[in-house]
C-alpha cells in the first residue's frame, strides 16, 4: 500500500554555495542537488509586490523553487493539512512532489522564482480548480 503525499514530504533544500570575493554561484545538478532530473526550467518576474502566482497541483510533475532575488512565501495543500514556506535566499529551495496544491504568496518587489520542473510542459499534468483536487 502507498503512502499518501503530504505538506510534509515537502523539502526544504540547502544549494551547495560556493564563496569567492568577486561573488558566489550555486551549481545545480540532476538528481544530486535536487531528487530529480529536470527536463524544464521557468522563471516568474516582474510580479508586482504582494501579488500571488501558482495555486494549482500536479498529477506527476515534481518542482524546485528558488527564490534566486527577493522573497516569497509557499503556501502548501495536501487536502488535509496545510503548511506556509518563506523563501529569501538563493542557496535554499523548496522541492514540491505531485499531489500537492501549492500558491506562491506575497512576493516581494523585484523577486524571481526560479522553478525546475521534473517534466516537460503539459496541461493535462495540471489540477487548477482546488474542488477537483480535493476530490482527486
Amino acid at each position: 500500500m502507498f503512502k499518501p503525499i503530504t505538506v510534509f514530504d515537502c523539502n526544504l533544500l540547502q544549494l551547495p554555495k560556493i564563496e569567492n570575493r568577486a561573488g558566489n554561484i550555486t551549481p545545480i545538478h540532476n538528481n544530486i542537488e535536487i531528487p530529480f532530473e529536470v527536463k524544464r526550467v521557468f522563471y516568474l518576474y516582474d510580479i508586482p509586490g504582494g501579488e500571488s502566482r501558482g495555486a494549482h497541483a500536479h498529477k506527476e510533475c515534481h518542482q524546485f523553487l528558488v527564490a534566486v532575488s527577493g522573497s516569497f512565501e509557499i503556501l502548501l495543500d495536501d487536502g488535509k493539512s496545510k503548511r506556509t514556506v518563506f523563501l529569501n535566499r538563493p542557496y535554499m529551495g523548496l522541492h514540491i512532489p505531485p499531489g500537492i496544491w501549492a500558491s506562491e504568496l506575497n512576493f516581494s518587489s523585484g523577486s524571481i522564482c526560479l522553478v525546475l520542473a521534473s517534466h516537460i510542459y503539459n496541461e493535462m499534468d495540471y489540477i487548477r480548480n482546488y474542488q477537483v483536487f480535493i476530490k482527486v
